[in-house]
Parts: C-alpha cells; structure tokens; sequence
C-alpha cells in the first residue's frame, strides 16, 4: 500500500515560534477572541510546530496556550482546537481515558484506537497515559471491560505486533487452516486462535492469510467473524481485519458513519481529522469518495457550520469530487474491491419460507372468515398472508376461489386500505404480476418514477424480466416495451428497452474479453458524451455480472479511475442512475437494495411504494442478505428503521417479513 507522507498538514514555511505565540495572545486578549486568527494559525501549522509554540507562550507570558483556548472557546470548535495543540500520544490518552471514565464506556473510541495504531504509536500512548493521569492504561482498560474483548485490547495494548516485513510464508497456509477450524469448521468459536493470530502477526502476513482463508473458507474472513463471534468482540475483530486491509478505508467508514443520518458524531468526526491529518488524510479521502460516491469535504460541508466547519475542511485539505483518477493506495483498493466482489460465495437466503403443515382450504376458510361480517380481522389476514411462501399463496388464490366461488385479490382489495393493502395485495401476487403492476404504477399519471423502473430492471435476471413482460402484457393489453417506449426518452429509454429484453449474457466472466471490455470503456471515457454513453450501455446491459464484475476491475487497471465516479462525473439524469445501479448491483446486489431502502426511509417522509417493493419482491430471495447489509452501512437494523417510520398493521406485516432484529 502507499508508502511515505500522505497527510494534508505540513510544516509551515517561515515558521516562527514566538510570533505565532504573540499572534495567539493577541486574538485572545480583551473583550471576545478573533476565532478566524485562532483557527487559521493552528490548522496551518504541523504538531510539532504547534508545540513549540505551546511552549513559547508559556515563556512570553506564563501561562498554558491550551488552558488560554479552552477558556476563550467553546463547544466542538473548542474541542477541535485543543486536539490540535496536544501531542499525538496525549491526544490518544485523553479520549482514552474519556471513553472509560464515568457510567458508560465508549467501546467504539476504544475499539478505533487500538485497533489502528501502530507498535510505535502504542508504545507513545501507554507512557502519554501513565504520564497524564498517574496510572497504567492497561489497568484502566481492564476495570473497565470484560470477556475477549478485553483479553484482544490487552493484547492490542502490549504493542508487540510483528513488523510489516516479518512474513512467515510457510505459516501462511497453517495460519489460514487454523483460523478456518477455529471458527467455520467447527461448533462453537476458539476466540483464543482469533486473538493470538490477528493480534500478533505483521500486516502483510495477515494479508496473505486472508487471502489464504477466502480460498478455504469460500467466504471472506470479515464474513466469518460476524457469523462467529458478537458484540463489542465482534466489532473489535472486524476492526482489526479492517485495518489489517487498509486503514484509509476502516477510518473513511468511521468518517462516514459519523456524519450520516440525523445528528453527527462529533468526537468521533474530530478524533479522526486530529489524529490522521499529518498521516494519511489523502488515502483517506480518496477511499471515502470511493466507497461513498461523494467527497469527505463535501459531506463536512452539508453536516457542520461556523469555525468548526472551516477548521474540518482546512485539515481535509481539498474536494474531491472534481478529481477522477486515484491516488495508489486508493487504486490497489478498488482493484482488491472488485477481486473480493468477484471470488466471494454468498449464499442468499430470505425471510418467508414456505409454512409447515400447510392447508390451503383451512388458510382460505380462515381469510374469509376474517373478511365476513361487519369489521375486518386484520391480524388474522397478516398472518396468515405474510407467513406463506408465494407458491402457497397462489394455492391459496385458486382454493379461495374453487372452495368460495369467489376472488380472494377482490375481497381484500374492498376490505383493506392504504399501505397495507398495497402491501397484502403485493403479497399475493405472483412475482411476475407484482412486477408488472410495479412496472405500471411507475408510469402512470403524470411524473414517471424512474428510480423504480431501473431498480426492477436492474436487478432482475432473464427469466424473471421475460415473465414479468408476458404479466404486463396479460394484466395490461400492451408490451411493457410499448410502455417504455411511450414513457421515457433520449439513451435512458434505449437503455431501459435493452434490459427489458431480458436477454442478458449468462455464464462467468471470460478473462481475454473482460480485458479487450475495460480497455473500450476506458477508451470511451476520452470520447463525446453520446459515444461514451452508447459504448457502456453496449456493455454493461449486456454482459453477464460476473464478467462485468472482471471488467470493472481491470477498468481500474487499465484507467487508474474508479468506474462508479466516472459515470457520475461524466453522465447525468436518469442515463447516469442506470448505470450507477447497474455497476452497483454488480457489485453487491443486497447492498444495493439495503441503499435503496435507506433512502426510501431516511429523512422526512416515507417512499412507501419503494419499501414495499423491496419487502415483497426480496423476502423469499435474499431480505435477509440485504438486513445483514443495512446494518453493516448504517449501524441500525432494516427492523429499527421500519419501526421507527411506520406505523400499525402496515408495520407489524413489514416486520414479519423483514423476519428479525440483527
């Protein structure tokens, strides 16, 4: 990975001690302070210079620089400051020590220290520590948490792990099998292995091992940890696997779930651009625009204000949105990214399986017996409805109908209202039809819902499309693509009308094409904007998605960009929302949906017509993949959103079917 300086602050030229201290006191003295000569003197100087200033103004007018700031400031703005004047190891300590004092303790500051800094820095912070507040870190640490998370931050606290040019090779394999019988091969976990190894051996020997490991293991070694081990253990591990992998990308994560959302995580977005400012700050920039489709800068932008927000930005250092190729560390990532994407074997699981001691004629005397009479018996309706697989469900339909003589759809249809009526009524429908009837509400009236035709044009495979387009003929007396056709316009309606062919290539991805593929995409990026749009849409609505998934990488390769921020600079409107879906269903097909339901919930108002999409169509197939990544994004469970914005009968089905908590 990139090697050298990669920070955003540097010694200042012309530096001169005594004058930045004169400078300070001048912008404190008398009535208020000139917080804009505070914060562009201190944010433009490195640690060491800040230092040194700390100690002339203590022998030009004897008193403490630090003390002076925290009089004269306040709130985040103050916090952010006075980070800035300690030393690196004094700063660790600190949020140490305020993460394990009073009745709480913050696992997660804990967890992001330990987890990312170097034997060096270790060793700097436990003597910082003991210097500071006249105790062993250890031993505070200890009193303080419990289990094998405890025993993992005491061996993290020792700072004894192998130098990165320490690769045992013929451990590598052993290390690899090891991990694998300490966890997937056997019943229960040896938390002991997991400790010993991953907080022992050097960077790059860990790499090779968990390459070693997805070879063994068919999955990815973060993947076992969250199916093997829980709580603040978990957390930790996968911390330290994150790390091991690429600390730019672990803190752009923790950067990222620090300001997403309602509210920010202030000192968890202060720690950070303290302490890497001088370290790694570019990687880190570049891998959160990777991972995030948008720049640090620009999210520190929309979610701070004041001297606090110019603070942040000026140890940022720049935005990146405007730029297209990456910096190294950030390249090998993209290619590593895509390698997993490609090698990984997920196995897609969903929430509704089919009931046990099913009984069609007893289900269907049950719901019409719920629907009989004044008054209708919801929960019985729920039930009943949302605990079936979709195939009993069509037993259901022509048992209500051959028992009854009458149309189950219409019964509810008169007797439900609202969202969960749509919502039940989805439910019972074949995929296909609901398809369809998705397809139809999205170009009805007068807006089109674009977002809902590529999400179900995107995402659904040959044979469900080619169905789905013989529903919508049936339900609707003309072709889906006279639909299209009529509704939308321009590359979009060409693209649309290409994926509803459903003639998609099927079959792994083929090394030499995949090559020849990236090259002509790369190629494109060069030429007009008509010709760069017609050449991805040849590809990427065609192509199978392990063989784009090859292309993406290699376009890495052989662009040094990122595919994902070169449609998203280069296209617009709906053209450029196609093709971002399509690279990032490629990419990870739960992610995508666990995004687009976050979006159907985030913020003021519900996209109801979205989450009940999502919910019906993903339950049998892999809801509970998309849970799993909705938790991982965001830090709340897909069960936490959905209690949280909605509300009675509608919310009590949406959460059946979500199947759990996480």
């Amino acid at each position: 990975m990139g090697k050298g300086f990669r920070g955003t602050i540097v010694d200042h030229p012309d530096f001169d001690a005594g004058s930045d201290a004169e400078a300070l006191y001048n912008a404190m003295k008398g009535f208020g302070s000139d917080k804009d000569a505070i914060l562009d003197l201190i944010t433009s100087r490195s640690n060491a210079q800040r230092q040194e200033i700390r100690t002339a103004y203590k022998s030009q007018y004897g008193k403490d620089l630090i003390d002076d700031l925290k009089y004269e400031l306040t709130g985040k703005f103050e916090r952010l400051i006075v980070g800035l004047m300690r030393p690196p190891a004094y700063h660790d300590a600190k949020e140490i020590k305020d993460a394990i004092k009073g009745a709480g303790t913050d696992e997660k500051c804990l967890i992001e220290i330990l987890a990312s800094r170097t034997n060096e820095q270790i060793h700097n912070l436990v003597a910082a520590y003991k210097d500071a507040y006249g105790r062993d870190i250890e031993e505070a640490v200890m009193e303080d948490t419990s289990g094998h998370f405890k025993k993992m931050l005491v061996v993290l606290l020792q700072g004894t792990r192998e130098e990165d040019d320490v690769v045992s090779e013929d451990l590598v394999e052993q290390d690899a099998q090891d991990l694998y019988d300490a966890g997937e091969a056997q019943w229960g976990t040896d938390e002991a292995k997991f400790i010993m190894l991953l907080g022992n051996r050097s960077v790059t020997h860990l790499q090779l091992v968990f390459d070693e490991y997805h070879k063994i293991a068919e999955k990815s070694i973060e993947d076992s940890i969250k199916s093997e081990l829980s709580g603040d253990f978990e957390r930790l591990m996968l911390a330290v696997v994150q790390c091991i992998w690429s600390k730019p990308m672990f803190f752009a994560r923790r950067l990222y779930k620090s300001m997403k959302g309602l509210g920010t995580a202030d000192n968890t977005l202060i720690r950070i651009m303290v302490s890497r400012a001088e370290i790694d700050m570019l990687d880190i920039r570049e891998c959160f625009r990777l991972r995030y489709e948008k720049s640090l800068y620009n999210m520190i932008q929309d979610d701070t204000s004041g001297e606090y927000k110019r603070s942040l930005l000026k140890l940022c250092g720049g935005d990146d949105d405007m730029a297209g190729e990456f910096f190294p560390e950030a390249a090998q990532i993209a290619y590593k990214m895509w390698e997993i994407s490609a090698t990984t074997k997920v196995q897609l699981r969903g929430t509704v399986r089919p009931y046990q001691n099913f009984d069609p004629a007893s289900d269907a005397q049950a719901l019409r017996k719920a629907m009989k009479g004044f008054g209708t018996d919801e929960e019985t309706i729920i039930d009943i409805v949302a605990q079936r697989s979709n195939a009993q469900r069509q037993e259901i339909r022509q048992t209500f109908k051959s028992l009854l003589g009458r149309d189950l759809m219409a019964d509810l249809k008169s007797e439900l209202s609202k969202n969960l009526q749509r919502l039940i009524l989805g439910l019972m429908m074949t995929p296909a039809e609901f398809d369809a009837k998705m397809m139809k509400k999205a170009m009805e009236g007068a807006g089109t819902d674009e977002h809902a035709l590529i999400e179900i044009l995107v995402t659904r495979g040959n044979q469900e499309i080619q169905e789905m387009c013989s529903a919508y003929k049936k339900a609707f007396k003309k072709s889906l693509e006279d639909a299209i056709e009529s509704d939308t316009s321009g590359h979009f309606k060409r693209i649309l009308i290409a994926l509803a062919q459903g003639a998609r290539e099927e079959g792994p991805e083929d090394m030499g094409r995949a090559l020849e593929d990236a090259q002509e995409l790369a190629d494109a990026c060069n030429a007009d904007s008509g010709d760069m749009e017609d050449k991805f849409m040849s590809i990427l609505c065609t192509r199978s998605f392990p063989h784009l998934r090859k292309v993406f990488q290699e376009f890495v390769r052989c662009s040094n960009k990122d595919i994902e921020q070169i449609i998203k600079k280069e296209m617009s409107g709906d053209v450029k929302n196609a093709m971002f879906a399509i690279v990032r269903s490629v990419k990870n097909h739960p992610s995508y949906f666990a995004d687009r339901l976050y979006k159907a919930m985030k913020g003021l108002g519900t996209d109801d017509r979205a989450l009940i999409r999502i919910i019906v169509s993903r339950s049998e197939i892999d809801l509970f993949n998309i849970r799993k990544e909705f938790k991982d994004i965001h830090e709340a469970s897909l069960h936490e959103f959905i209690q949280g914005d909605t509300s009675g009968d509608y919310r009590k089905t949406l959460l059946m079917l979500c199947g759990g908590e996480d």
